[in-house]
Protein backbone atom coordinates (compact mmCIF):
# COMPACT_ATOMS: atom_id res chain seq x y z
CA UNK A 1 0.00 0.00 0.00
CA UNK A 2 1.32 3.46 -0.86
CA UNK A 3 1.65 6.15 1.80
CA UNK A 4 -1.05 8.12 0.02
CA UNK A 5 -3.52 5.23 0.08
CA UNK A 6 -2.78 4.50 3.72
CA UNK A 7 -3.74 8.04 4.68
CA UNK A 8 -7.07 8.22 2.88
CA UNK A 9 -9.83 8.76 5.47
CA UNK A 10 -7.90 6.99 8.24
CA UNK A 11 -6.96 8.00 11.76
CA UNK A 12 -3.54 9.63 11.49
CA UNK A 13 -0.72 7.15 12.06
CA UNK A 14 0.84 9.44 14.65
CA UNK A 15 -2.38 9.34 16.68
CA UNK A 16 -2.65 5.54 16.46
CA UNK A 17 0.94 5.16 17.67
CA UNK A 18 0.42 7.78 20.38
CA UNK A 19 -2.65 6.01 21.68
CA UNK A 20 -0.78 2.73 21.87
CA UNK A 21 2.22 4.05 23.79
CA UNK A 22 0.33 6.14 26.34
CA UNK A 23 -2.00 3.23 27.15
CA UNK A 24 0.80 0.66 27.49
CA UNK A 25 1.95 0.39 31.08
CA UNK A 26 5.03 -1.25 32.53
CA UNK A 27 3.08 -4.40 33.40
CA UNK A 28 1.86 -4.75 29.81
CA UNK A 29 5.43 -5.16 28.51
CA UNK A 30 6.93 -8.68 28.56
CA UNK A 31 9.86 -9.17 30.94
CA UNK A 32 12.15 -10.13 28.04
CA UNK A 33 11.54 -6.77 26.33
CA UNK A 34 12.39 -4.92 29.55
CA UNK A 35 15.50 -7.06 29.97
CA UNK A 36 16.60 -6.24 26.43
CA UNK A 37 16.17 -2.55 27.27
CA UNK A 38 18.60 -3.01 30.17
CA UNK A 39 21.03 -4.71 27.80
CA UNK A 40 20.70 -1.83 25.35
CA UNK A 41 21.37 0.69 28.08
CA UNK A 42 24.46 -1.23 29.24
CA UNK A 43 25.69 -1.45 25.65
CA UNK A 44 25.13 2.28 25.09
CA UNK A 45 27.09 3.19 28.21
CA UNK A 46 29.91 0.84 27.20
CA UNK A 47 30.07 2.36 23.74
CA UNK A 48 30.03 5.87 25.18
CA UNK A 49 32.97 4.99 27.42
CA UNK A 50 34.91 3.89 24.35
CA UNK A 51 33.88 7.04 22.50
CA UNK A 52 34.29 9.72 25.15
CA UNK A 53 37.84 10.68 24.10
CA UNK A 54 37.19 10.54 20.34
CA UNK A 55 37.64 14.06 18.89
CA UNK A 56 34.10 14.36 17.53
CA UNK A 57 32.63 13.56 20.94
CA UNK A 58 35.05 15.90 22.68
CA UNK A 59 34.06 18.76 20.37
CA UNK A 60 30.32 18.37 21.00
CA UNK A 61 30.88 17.98 24.74
CA UNK A 62 32.99 21.15 24.80
CA UNK A 63 30.34 23.06 22.85
CA UNK A 64 27.60 22.03 25.26
CA UNK A 65 29.74 22.75 28.33
CA UNK A 66 30.53 26.21 26.95
CA UNK A 67 26.80 26.85 26.47
CA UNK A 68 26.06 25.69 30.02
CA UNK A 69 22.62 25.80 31.56
CA UNK A 70 20.67 24.16 34.35
CA UNK A 71 22.53 21.12 35.77
CA UNK A 72 19.70 18.65 35.17
CA UNK A 73 21.47 15.56 33.79
CA UNK A 74 24.92 13.99 33.79
CA UNK A 75 27.45 14.18 31.01
CA UNK A 76 28.63 10.58 31.36
CA UNK A 77 32.17 9.94 32.62
CA UNK A 78 32.59 13.57 33.72
CA UNK A 79 31.53 15.48 36.84
CA UNK A 80 29.56 17.89 34.65
CA UNK A 81 25.79 18.28 34.51
CA UNK A 82 23.83 20.08 31.80
CA UNK A 83 20.26 20.60 30.63
CA UNK A 84 18.70 17.30 29.62
CA UNK A 85 18.76 18.06 25.87
CA UNK A 86 22.46 18.94 26.00
CA UNK A 87 23.39 15.90 28.09
CA UNK A 88 21.41 13.59 25.82
CA UNK A 89 23.17 15.03 22.78
CA UNK A 90 26.66 14.78 24.26
CA UNK A 91 26.12 11.23 25.50
CA UNK A 92 24.57 10.05 22.22
CA UNK A 93 27.51 11.41 20.24
CA UNK A 94 29.95 9.59 22.55
CA UNK A 95 28.12 6.29 22.10
CA UNK A 96 27.77 6.54 18.35
CA UNK A 97 31.32 7.80 17.76
CA UNK A 98 32.85 4.54 18.93
CA UNK A 99 30.84 2.44 16.43
CA UNK A 100 30.04 0.05 19.28
CA UNK A 101 26.38 0.90 19.90
CA UNK A 102 23.54 -1.50 19.16
CA UNK A 103 21.68 -1.67 15.84
CA UNK A 104 18.31 -2.65 14.49
CA UNK A 105 18.95 -5.58 12.15
CA UNK A 106 16.39 -4.43 9.59
CA UNK A 107 18.13 -1.18 8.77
CA UNK A 108 21.13 -0.74 11.13
CA UNK A 109 19.53 2.34 12.69
CA UNK A 110 21.00 2.89 16.16
CA UNK A 111 17.73 3.24 18.03
CA UNK A 112 19.12 2.01 21.33
CA UNK A 113 21.60 4.87 21.60
CA UNK A 114 18.83 7.44 21.26
CA UNK A 115 16.26 5.90 23.59
CA UNK A 116 18.95 5.22 26.19
CA UNK A 117 20.52 8.68 26.29
CA UNK A 118 17.22 10.57 26.11
CA UNK A 119 15.49 8.42 28.72
CA UNK A 120 18.32 8.69 31.23
CA UNK A 121 18.60 12.46 30.78
CA UNK A 122 14.88 13.10 31.28
CA UNK A 123 14.67 10.61 34.14
CA UNK A 124 17.50 12.39 35.93
CA UNK A 125 15.82 15.75 35.49
CA UNK A 126 12.52 14.44 36.86
CA UNK A 127 14.04 12.08 39.46
CA UNK A 128 12.42 8.99 37.94
CA UNK A 129 13.25 5.34 38.53
CA UNK A 130 14.65 2.53 36.42
CA UNK A 131 11.30 0.87 35.72
CA UNK A 132 9.97 4.08 34.16
CA UNK A 133 13.14 4.42 32.06
CA UNK A 134 12.86 0.87 30.73
CA UNK A 135 9.20 1.32 29.77
CA UNK A 136 10.08 4.50 27.90
CA UNK A 137 12.96 2.79 26.12
CA UNK A 138 10.89 -0.20 24.98
CA UNK A 139 8.06 1.96 23.64
CA UNK A 140 10.38 4.49 22.03
CA UNK A 141 12.19 1.64 20.32
CA UNK A 142 8.88 0.16 19.16
CA UNK A 143 7.71 3.32 17.40
CA UNK A 144 11.09 4.10 15.85
CA UNK A 145 11.54 0.50 14.73
CA UNK A 146 8.12 0.23 13.12
CA UNK A 147 8.50 3.49 11.24
CA UNK A 148 12.00 2.61 10.07
CA UNK A 149 10.84 -0.83 8.91
CA UNK A 150 8.49 0.96 6.50
CA UNK A 151 11.42 3.08 5.31
CA UNK A 152 13.70 0.09 4.65
CA UNK A 153 15.30 0.11 2.14
CA UNK A 154 13.58 3.17 0.67
CA UNK A 155 15.19 5.87 2.76
CA UNK A 156 18.65 4.43 2.14
CA UNK A 157 18.05 4.46 -1.60
CA UNK A 158 17.10 8.12 -1.26
CA UNK A 159 20.32 8.71 0.67
CA UNK A 160 18.90 9.33 4.16
CA UNK A 161 20.57 8.10 7.32
CA UNK A 162 18.83 6.23 10.14
CA UNK A 163 18.58 9.40 12.23
CA UNK A 164 15.39 10.19 10.34
CA UNK A 165 13.77 7.31 12.24
CA UNK A 166 15.73 7.14 15.51
CA UNK A 167 14.41 10.63 16.35
CA UNK A 168 11.00 9.03 16.90
CA UNK A 169 12.52 6.86 19.62
CA UNK A 170 13.77 9.95 21.41
CA UNK A 171 10.45 11.78 21.07
CA UNK A 172 8.35 8.88 22.34
CA UNK A 173 10.69 7.96 25.19
CA UNK A 174 10.86 11.56 26.36
CA UNK A 175 7.10 11.99 25.92
CA UNK A 176 6.36 8.98 28.09
CA UNK A 177 8.61 10.21 30.90
CA UNK A 178 7.11 13.70 30.63
CA UNK A 179 3.65 12.16 31.00
CA UNK A 180 2.19 13.28 27.67
CA UNK A 181 -1.41 12.35 26.97
CA UNK A 182 -2.50 10.94 23.61
CA UNK A 183 -3.08 14.37 22.05
CA UNK A 184 0.30 15.75 23.01
CA UNK A 185 2.09 12.50 22.17
CA UNK A 186 0.51 12.67 18.71
CA UNK A 187 2.09 16.07 18.17
CA UNK A 188 5.44 14.92 19.59
CA UNK A 189 5.53 12.14 16.99
CA UNK A 190 4.42 14.53 14.26
CA UNK A 191 7.11 17.02 15.24
CA UNK A 192 9.73 14.27 15.20
CA UNK A 193 8.76 13.53 11.60
CA UNK A 194 9.79 17.02 10.59
CA UNK A 195 12.83 17.40 12.84
CA UNK A 196 15.85 15.25 12.04
CA UNK A 197 17.70 14.50 8.86
CA UNK A 198 21.05 13.11 7.80
CA UNK A 199 22.86 11.93 4.69
CA UNK A 200 23.85 8.27 4.75
CA UNK A 201 26.87 8.82 2.52
CA UNK A 202 28.35 11.23 5.06
CA UNK A 203 27.72 8.81 7.92
CA UNK A 204 29.70 6.10 6.15
CA UNK A 205 32.76 8.28 5.55
CA UNK A 206 33.05 10.86 8.32
CA UNK A 207 32.11 12.03 11.80
CA UNK A 208 28.64 12.86 10.47
CA UNK A 209 27.40 9.51 11.83
CA UNK A 210 27.68 10.67 15.42
CA UNK A 211 26.54 14.19 14.52
CA UNK A 212 23.29 12.58 13.34
CA UNK A 213 22.93 10.65 16.60
CA UNK A 214 23.34 13.79 18.67
CA UNK A 215 20.70 15.59 16.66
CA UNK A 216 18.26 12.69 16.84
CA UNK A 217 18.54 12.62 20.64
CA UNK A 218 18.33 16.38 21.10
CA UNK A 219 15.56 17.01 18.57
CA UNK A 220 13.49 14.05 19.69
CA UNK A 221 13.61 15.37 23.23
CA UNK A 222 12.75 18.86 21.98
CA UNK A 223 9.73 17.51 20.09
CA UNK A 224 8.32 15.96 23.26
CA UNK A 225 9.08 19.04 25.34
CA UNK A 226 7.40 21.35 22.81
CA UNK A 227 4.36 19.09 22.56
CA UNK A 228 4.11 19.05 26.35
CA UNK A 229 3.76 22.83 26.24
CA UNK A 230 1.04 22.63 23.60
CA UNK A 231 3.05 23.06 20.38
CA UNK A 232 1.04 21.57 17.54
CA UNK A 233 2.11 19.93 14.29
CA UNK A 234 0.34 18.15 11.40
CA UNK A 235 -0.97 14.85 12.84
CA UNK A 236 -1.11 13.16 9.41
CA UNK A 237 2.41 14.23 8.39
CA UNK A 238 3.58 10.61 8.30
CA UNK A 239 1.16 9.35 5.66
CA UNK A 240 -0.22 12.29 3.65
CA UNK A 241 0.94 12.93 0.07
CA UNK A 242 4.33 14.67 0.15
CA UNK A 243 4.58 13.72 3.82
CA UNK A 244 7.28 11.88 5.69
CA UNK A 245 6.75 8.34 4.38
CA UNK A 246 6.31 9.53 0.82
CA UNK A 247 9.43 11.69 0.95
CA UNK A 248 11.44 8.81 2.40
CA UNK A 249 10.18 6.29 -0.19
CA UNK A 250 8.26 4.27 2.38
CA UNK A 251 6.53 0.97 1.69
CA UNK A 252 4.37 -1.55 3.56
CA UNK A 253 2.98 1.41 5.47
CA UNK A 254 0.01 -0.58 6.75
CA UNK A 255 2.40 -2.74 8.77
CA UNK A 256 3.39 0.19 10.99
CA UNK A 257 0.32 -0.24 13.19
CA UNK A 258 -0.43 -3.92 12.68
CA UNK A 259 -0.12 -6.19 15.72
CA UNK A 260 0.88 -3.47 18.17
CA UNK A 261 1.74 -5.13 21.45
CA UNK A 262 1.84 -8.65 20.00
CA UNK A 263 5.60 -8.65 19.56
CA UNK A 264 8.34 -6.21 20.48
CA UNK A 265 10.96 -4.84 18.15
CA UNK A 266 13.54 -4.49 20.92
CA UNK A 267 13.35 -8.29 21.24
CA UNK A 268 12.98 -9.38 17.62
CA UNK A 269 15.29 -6.92 15.85
CA UNK A 270 17.68 -5.19 18.23
CA UNK A 271 21.25 -6.51 18.17
CA UNK A 272 24.06 -5.68 20.60
CA UNK A 273 27.45 -5.25 18.99
CA UNK A 274 29.89 -7.79 20.39
CA UNK A 275 32.61 -6.48 18.08
CA UNK A 276 33.16 -2.96 16.74
CA UNK A 277 32.11 -1.51 13.42
CA UNK A 278 29.15 -1.67 11.06
CA UNK A 279 26.72 -4.41 12.08
CA UNK A 280 26.10 -5.72 8.51
CA UNK A 281 29.65 -7.11 8.52
CA UNK A 282 29.58 -8.90 11.86
CA UNK A 283 28.10 -12.07 10.40
CA UNK A 284 30.75 -11.96 7.66
CA UNK A 285 33.49 -11.71 10.28
CA UNK A 286 32.00 -14.62 12.21
CA UNK A 287 31.80 -16.77 9.08
CA UNK A 288 35.39 -15.89 8.14
CA UNK A 289 36.77 -16.74 11.57
CA UNK A 290 34.70 -19.94 11.73
CA UNK A 291 36.17 -21.03 8.40
CA UNK A 292 39.74 -20.26 9.51
CA UNK A 293 39.24 -22.17 12.75
CA UNK A 294 37.51 -25.13 11.09
CA UNK A 295 40.31 -25.54 8.56
CA UNK A 296 43.11 -24.61 10.97
CA UNK A 297 44.14 -22.15 8.27
CA UNK A 298 47.33 -20.12 8.44
CA UNK A 299 47.13 -16.77 6.58
CA UNK A 300 50.05 -17.77 4.29
CA UNK A 301 47.94 -20.64 2.95
CA UNK A 302 45.12 -18.41 1.68
CA UNK A 303 44.77 -17.80 -2.05
CA UNK A 304 41.38 -16.06 -1.95
CA UNK A 305 38.70 -15.12 0.57
CA UNK A 306 35.36 -15.20 -1.26
CA UNK A 307 32.37 -13.42 0.30
CA UNK A 308 28.89 -14.51 -0.75
CA UNK A 309 26.30 -11.97 0.42
CA UNK A 310 23.97 -10.06 -1.87
CA UNK A 311 23.91 -6.94 0.32
CA UNK A 312 27.64 -6.30 0.06
CA UNK A 313 27.44 -5.05 -3.52
CA UNK A 314 25.91 -1.77 -2.27
CA UNK A 315 28.80 -0.93 0.07
CA UNK A 316 31.85 1.10 -0.76
CA UNK A 317 34.98 2.53 0.82
CA UNK A 318 38.75 2.22 0.84
CA UNK A 319 40.21 -1.28 0.96
CA UNK A 320 43.01 -0.31 3.34
CA UNK A 321 41.56 1.38 6.44
CA UNK A 322 43.55 4.06 8.21
CA UNK A 323 41.19 5.18 10.98
CA UNK A 324 38.09 4.15 12.91
CA UNK A 325 35.63 5.41 10.28
CA UNK A 326 37.25 3.62 7.36
CA UNK A 327 37.73 0.42 9.37
CA UNK A 328 34.21 0.37 10.80
CA UNK A 329 32.60 0.44 7.34
CA UNK A 330 34.97 -1.93 5.51
CA UNK A 331 33.82 -5.51 4.96
CA UNK A 332 37.12 -6.35 3.24
CA UNK A 333 38.96 -5.47 6.42
CA UNK A 334 36.49 -7.41 8.57
CA UNK A 335 37.01 -10.56 6.52
CA UNK A 336 40.80 -10.29 6.29
CA UNK A 337 41.25 -9.53 9.98
CA UNK A 338 38.89 -12.33 11.03
CA UNK A 339 40.87 -14.86 9.00
CA UNK A 340 44.24 -13.57 10.22
CA UNK A 341 43.29 -13.46 13.90
CA UNK A 342 40.44 -16.01 13.93
CA UNK A 343 38.02 -13.38 15.11
CA UNK A 344 37.23 -9.68 14.85
CA UNK A 345 37.69 -7.98 18.21
CA UNK A 346 37.59 -4.57 19.85
CA UNK A 347 41.28 -3.98 19.14
CA UNK A 348 40.71 -4.29 15.40
CA UNK A 349 39.68 -0.65 15.10
CA UNK A 350 42.99 0.45 16.62
CA UNK A 351 45.81 1.71 14.34
CA UNK A 352 48.14 -1.13 15.29
CA UNK A 353 45.79 -3.74 13.88
CA UNK A 354 45.08 -1.74 10.73
CA UNK A 355 48.85 -1.67 10.12
CA UNK A 356 49.34 -5.39 10.81
CA UNK A 357 51.25 -6.71 7.75
CA UNK A 358 49.48 -10.09 7.89
CA UNK A 359 46.05 -8.46 7.71
CA UNK A 360 47.15 -5.97 5.06
CA UNK A 361 48.47 -8.81 2.90
CA UNK A 362 45.11 -10.58 3.11
CA UNK A 363 43.13 -7.46 2.14
CA UNK A 364 44.06 -7.90 -1.51
CA UNK A 365 42.86 -11.52 -1.48
CA UNK A 366 39.28 -10.70 -0.50
CA UNK A 367 36.81 -10.86 -3.36
CA UNK A 368 33.04 -10.88 -3.83
CA UNK A 369 31.00 -13.71 -5.27
CA UNK A 370 29.42 -12.04 -8.30
CA UNK A 371 26.38 -14.32 -8.28
CA UNK A 372 25.14 -14.57 -4.70
CA UNK A 373 21.71 -16.06 -4.04
CA UNK A 374 18.90 -13.49 -3.85
CA UNK A 375 17.84 -12.19 -0.47
CA UNK A 376 14.51 -13.52 0.85
CA UNK A 377 13.14 -10.08 1.74
CA UNK A 378 13.94 -6.37 1.67
CA UNK A 379 15.77 -6.39 4.99
CA UNK A 380 19.26 -6.97 3.67
CA UNK A 381 21.10 -6.76 6.98
CA UNK A 382 19.23 -9.66 8.56
CA UNK A 383 20.79 -12.32 6.40
CA UNK A 384 24.53 -12.54 6.98
CA UNK A 385 26.52 -14.44 4.41
CA UNK A 386 29.02 -17.14 3.51
CA UNK A 387 32.81 -16.95 3.48
CA UNK A 388 34.84 -19.45 1.45
CA UNK A 389 38.58 -19.75 1.99
CA UNK A 390 40.32 -20.98 -1.17
CA UNK A 391 43.76 -22.25 -0.22
CA UNK A 392 46.88 -22.46 -2.35
CA UNK A 393 46.81 -26.28 -2.20
CA UNK A 394 43.32 -26.35 -3.76
CA UNK A 395 41.42 -26.97 -0.54
CA UNK A 396 38.27 -24.94 0.19
CA UNK A 397 36.60 -24.27 3.54
CA UNK A 398 33.22 -22.52 3.69
CA UNK A 399 31.19 -21.32 6.62
CA UNK A 400 27.90 -19.45 6.76
CA UNK A 401 26.63 -17.12 9.46
CA UNK A 402 23.03 -16.00 9.02
CA UNK A 403 22.89 -13.70 12.05
CA UNK A 404 25.66 -12.44 14.32
CA UNK A 405 25.92 -13.20 17.99
CA UNK A 406 24.28 -10.45 19.96
CA UNK A 407 21.13 -10.53 17.83
CA UNK A 408 17.93 -12.35 18.68
CA UNK A 409 18.50 -14.84 15.85
CA UNK A 410 22.21 -15.28 16.64
CA UNK A 411 21.82 -15.46 20.40
CA UNK A 412 22.02 -12.73 23.01
CA UNK A 413 22.98 -13.39 26.61
CA UNK A 414 23.86 -11.16 29.55
CA UNK A 415 27.27 -12.82 29.71
CA UNK A 416 28.11 -11.29 26.32
CA UNK A 417 26.85 -7.85 27.33
CA UNK A 418 28.79 -7.98 30.60
CA UNK A 419 31.98 -8.97 28.77
CA UNK A 420 31.55 -6.01 26.43
CA UNK A 421 30.91 -3.67 29.36
CA UNK A 422 33.97 -4.86 31.28
CA UNK A 423 36.11 -4.50 28.16
CA UNK A 424 35.02 -1.03 27.04
CA UNK A 425 34.06 0.94 30.13
CA UNK A 426 37.57 0.91 31.67
CA UNK A 427 38.84 2.66 28.53
CA UNK A 428 37.53 5.97 29.83
CA UNK A 429 39.44 5.56 33.08
CA UNK A 430 36.66 4.36 35.37
CA UNK A 431 38.10 2.26 38.19
CA UNK A 432 37.37 -1.45 38.21
CA UNK A 433 35.23 -1.28 41.35
CA UNK A 434 33.12 1.48 39.78
CA UNK A 435 32.77 -0.59 36.61
CA UNK A 436 31.45 -3.52 38.61
CA UNK A 437 29.17 -1.34 40.74
CA UNK A 438 27.58 0.31 37.71
CA UNK A 439 27.15 -3.02 35.95
CA UNK A 440 25.49 -4.57 38.98
CA UNK A 441 23.19 -1.56 39.23
CA UNK A 442 22.22 -1.94 35.56
CA UNK A 443 21.37 -5.61 36.04
CA UNK A 444 18.80 -4.65 38.69
CA UNK A 445 17.89 -1.27 37.21
CA UNK A 446 14.13 -1.88 37.23
CA UNK A 447 14.12 -2.30 41.02
CA UNK A 448 17.37 -0.71 42.22
CA UNK A 449 16.47 2.97 42.17
CA UNK A 450 16.73 6.03 39.97
CA UNK A 451 18.63 7.18 36.91
CA UNK A 452 20.72 9.66 38.90
CA UNK A 453 22.06 6.88 41.10
CA UNK A 454 23.25 5.10 37.97
CA UNK A 455 25.01 8.13 36.48
CA UNK A 456 26.71 8.88 39.81
CA UNK A 457 28.47 5.55 39.35
CA UNK A 458 29.89 6.77 36.04
CA UNK A 459 31.60 9.93 37.28
CA UNK A 460 35.32 10.47 36.71
CA UNK A 461 37.08 13.03 38.92
CA UNK A 462 37.67 15.55 36.14
CA UNK A 463 37.08 15.95 32.43
CA UNK A 464 40.79 16.43 31.89
CA UNK A 465 41.50 12.85 32.87
CA UNK A 466 39.49 11.44 29.98
CA UNK A 467 41.69 9.78 27.43
CA UNK A 468 44.78 9.75 29.67
CA UNK A 469 44.34 6.14 30.80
Amino acid sequence: MSPEAAGAGATPLARVLAGFVVRTHHGDIPPLALERAKMSLASTIASAAAGVSIPSAAIIRAMELDAGGAPAAAVWFTPARLPARAAARANAVCSDAAAADDSDMRSIAHIGTIVSTVSIAIAEELDLGGAEVLRAMVLGYEVAGRIDEALTPGRMRRGFHGSVSTVFGGAVAAGILLGLDEERMTHAIALAATSACGMAIAADTSWAREWHAGHAAMLGLDAARAAARGFRAEPSVLEVPRGFLSAMNGEAVEAITQGLGESWDIVTDMAIKLMPGAHPFHAIAEAASDAAIAGNVHPDEVERIVLTAAQLADWHGPTHPTDLVSAAHNFVYFAAAAVADRGFHWEHIEPAKMADPVIRDLLGRVTLDLNPPPLPDRFTHRHGGTVTLELKNGRQISRTCRAPRGSNAGGLEWADVEAKYRRLVPRCGLASDAVEASLAYLRSFDTAGGASTLTQRLILPSIGEIGQH
